[in-house]
Formats: C-alpha cells, sequence, structure tokens
C-alpha cells in the first residue's frame, strides 16, 4: 500500500534582498545555488565589517528595498523608507576588476567572507534612518565568487551555499503554521501577526500546522522541469519576531507564546519556527505561486 504523501501549494514567495530588512512579496522567482534569486546579496555592516540585524537595529524591519527589473533583469536595488529619499544603487554584479568595485571583509556570523562596499551614498543614508548608535553603517554586496558553505553536519555532506543568509539557502513555513500561533495569541487577547515576522522565502498552504517539521525531499514541478528541496534543519528563532515590521517596536509576546508548545529536541530544544532547506536539483528553474508542493513523510 502506498502511503500517503505530504501535498501542499505554494501560497507565497518571499525575497530578502537586503539581510535583516524588509521583503519582497513575488509571485515568481528563479532557484540560484544559495537560494531565490538575489535573496540575502547584500548585508548593512558597521565600520568594522561586523553584520548588522534587526537584533540591534529594530528600525531595520522599516527599510524597504526594491529591485528594478529591465530587460537585463534586476538593474537597480532602490532603498526607501519614511522621511528619505529613495536612494537608487546599480544592482547588477559586481565585478572586481571594475571601476566602482570597492573590495572588502565581512562578518556573517562566524564567517568572514569578500564583499564589495556599496559605497557613501548608501552608508550616509542607512546612518541617517537608522541612527548612529553603532557608529557608521555600511552597505555590502556579497561577493558572488566565494563560496559560503552551509554546515555538512545538518547537509548530510551535501555542498549547499548562501550568501549572507543565517546559515541554509531557503526557509519554508506554512500558513497553517502561522495560523496556530495566532490562535494561541488570540486566546490570550492578542492581535495577529503575520509572515513577515518570520521572513519565509517558501511560505505553504494546504497542509497542517507545522507538517512542513515532518517531511523529507519536497518536489516541486515546474513548468521545465522538477525542483527538489531537503529541509534539513528547524529553524531556531532569535527576538525578530517580536518586532512589528509595520513600526520597528519589539514585545516579547510572539517568544513567549511559541515557548510553550515550539520547543525542539533536534536543536537542543530550541524555540523553532519553519525549516532550513538545501536545494537538491533545479537550479536555474522558476518557482511560480500556486505550484504543487510534494513529499514523503518523515517522522
Amino acid at each position: 500500500m502506498t502511503s500517503v504523501e505530504f501535498e501542499a501549494r505554494i501560497a507565497a514567495l518571499w525575497v530578502f534582498p537586503i539581510k535583516s530588512c524588509a521583503g519582497i512579496s513575488v509571485t515568481q522567482a528563479v532557484l540560484t545555488p544559495t537560494g531565490l534569486a538575489h535573496d540575502r546579496a547584500w548585508m548593512v555592516v558597521d565600520a568594522e565589517g561586523e553584520m548588522v540585524t534587526q537584533r540591534e537595529l529594530p528600525r531595520m524591519a522599516l527599510v524597504q528595498p526594491e529591485l528594478v527589473h529591465s530587460g537585463t533583469g534586476v538593474t537597480e536595488l532602490v532603498l526607501h523608507a519614511s522621511g528619505m529619499v529613495a536612494l537608487h544603487l546599480p544592482a547588477v554584479s559586481v565585478q572586481a576588476d571594475s571601476p566602482q568595485a570597492h573590495p572588502t571583509t565581512v562578518r556573517v556570523w562566524d564567517d568572514a567572507v569578500p564583499a564589495f562596499d556599496m559605497g557613501p551614498a548608501a552608508s550616509a543614508w542607512l546612518t541617517e534612518f537608522l541612527g548612529e548608535s553603532l557608529g557608521p553603517l555600511r552597505l555590502v554586496r556579497f561577493d558572488e565568487r566565494h563560496k559560503r558553505v552551509a554546515s555538512r553536519k545538518w547537509t548530510q555532506g551535501v555542498e549547499a551555499l548562501n550568501q549572507f543568509s543565517d546559515g541554509f539557502p531557503v526557509l519554508v513555513a506554512s500558513t497553517a503554521s502561522l495560523d496556530e500561533l495566532n490562535t494561541r495569541l488570540a486566546r490570550q487577547g492578542m492581535g495577529a501577526v503575520d509572515m513577515r515576522r518570520f521572513r519565509a522565502n517558501l511560505v505553504l498552504s494546504g497542509v497542517h500546522a507545522h507538517d512542513e517539521d515532518r517531511v523529507g525531499v519536497m518536489t516541486i514541478d515546474t513548468d521545465t522541469g522538477p525542483v527538489q528541496l531537503n529541509p534539513v534543519k528547524p529553524c531556531p528563532r532569535c527576538p525578530i519576531p517580536n518586532i512589528d515590521p509595520d513600526t520597528g517596536i519589539s514585545a516579547p509576546v510572539v517568544s513567549d507564546t511559541l515557548q510553550a508548545y515550539r520547543q525542539d529536541a533536534r536543536v537542543n530544544g530550541a524555540i523553532t519556527f519553519g525549516m532550513n532547506a538545501i536545494p537538491l536539483s533545479g537550479v536555474g528553474q522558476t518557482l511560480h505561486v500556486g505550484q504543487v508542493v510534494s513529499a514523503p513523510w518523515s517522522f
């Protein structure tokens, strides 16, 4: 007898061009070796090149990137924020020998990686909006020639690549998991939160809460061939989901609520929401909202 498989649909796709800033909801996205195209390709750093996130500066949630497309692909990265003039920056991949290249080395968690500084205008814009509590801020773009490899402990030896994501190329969550959290918040008299707080790339519908935690390799049938994503590690949660993406104000209710039911022994009891996944096949294929996702159960 054939076991019933997990089956879902892609409800939403999100790209976060600048690590820890607001995301962009898209109807389709190309899968690359490092995740969805342009995801976490840029990062804010301090004067010493250390990564800066909403953990230190919650107002980063209010910085809204825009990717401007032309016939040749994405040509501009535009930064928007309340009270600020939009800042237009070139989005084409920087070549190391080009006149505009400003190579630097930055740190994302424990990894020192090569990057390109996006220049003084970006630095001034970010520092003005986000404040000077950490000194001058800079915007950098990941050097795509560098291989930043995910933890092989979790990828079962597969070489999975990242740009500035925390540690894995794709984050998967489901609308049902969010609904479960919001049901629990409502019981406490608290308002609902949305998926932006969890910064997932691939949001699934048509499943039960946290089914994404319990599946094997996910297959997505695209128009030009299948994509396979392997969920390899539950995503431990820091305080960022407590930050309201519309105000930049933090309150502990989300973390406190998750603490009651989302401790995961696979990550030493950490509070988790969503699964980190890696591409096994289908790099170069285009994912669309509405596509079917199937997988075997893995308990």
